[in-house]
């Protein structure tokens, strides 16, 4: 077998340990993972599998690094084409509205579960958690920014507090969608965003 071939197969089956853990955190959390469980669900040996991790953490941030891809794939990307500013803060808010509705991560929104996990809890996953956040709210910070700079938005506009309401919404209908099951909750979340972007635009603009 060519050393290429096995560099292949080696991360195939990282990819194929990572996905896993990242369907079991979506829905159980970070804690649930274990080497044992994951080589039992994906049929290898525990020692196949500290192979590739050497510890616990190894995995875990694994893990949060595979779903960090597949967010990017999901929410990042779809919007990335659209010009910065309010038309890329619409299509950022689609996009994420439309990975929870199509079930992306089976436990809903991987980042709620791990930033709830580890809010209080020092350590490299909090630091993790706590680094994403904080990228993420820059990300919007940044296309609120935009909208403001190009007219899009109202002067006066606050864009911490935008990012702020933003995030409860997203909670909730994360909330309502995996504890409620509400059916209406997709609804009720686009009607909410709506009503936040449309109080920040400017005299004059569009809704």
């Amino acid at each position: 077998m060519s050393p290429r071939r096995t560099a292949a197969q080696a991360l195939q089956t990282r990819h194929l340990i990572v996905s896993a853990g990242v369907d079991i955190a979506s829905t159980e959390g970070l804690d649930a993972i274990t080497l044992g469980r994951l080589a039992e669900e994906l049929s290898m040996s525990k020692s196949g599998v500290i192979g590739h991790f050497g510890s616990k953490l190894d995995l875990q941030l694994g893990v949060v690094a595979e779903a960090v891809r597949i967010y990017r794939r999901e929410v990042i990307l779809p919007a990335a084409h659209a010009p910065s500013g309010l038309p890329r803060l619409r299509r950022l808010v689609d996009a994420w509205i439309s990975h929870l509705e199509r079930g992306v991560f089976p436990g809903g929104c991987f980042f709620t579960q791990v930033t709830t996990d580890y809010d209080s809890r020092p350590g490299p996953l909090h630091d993790v958690a706590r680094r994403l956040t904080d990228n993420w709210r820059a990300y919007l910070g940044d296309q609120i920014a935009a909208a403001i700079a190009d007219g899009a938005f109202s002067a006066d506009t606050d864009p911490d507090q935008v990012i702020f309401e933003a995030t409860g919404l997203m909670l909730s209908l994360n909330h309502a969608m995996q504890l409620d099951l509400d059916p209406k909750a997709i609804q009720h979340a686009r009607t909410g965003f709506d009503r936040l972007i449309d109080g920040c635009l400017a005299t004059g603009v569009a809704h």
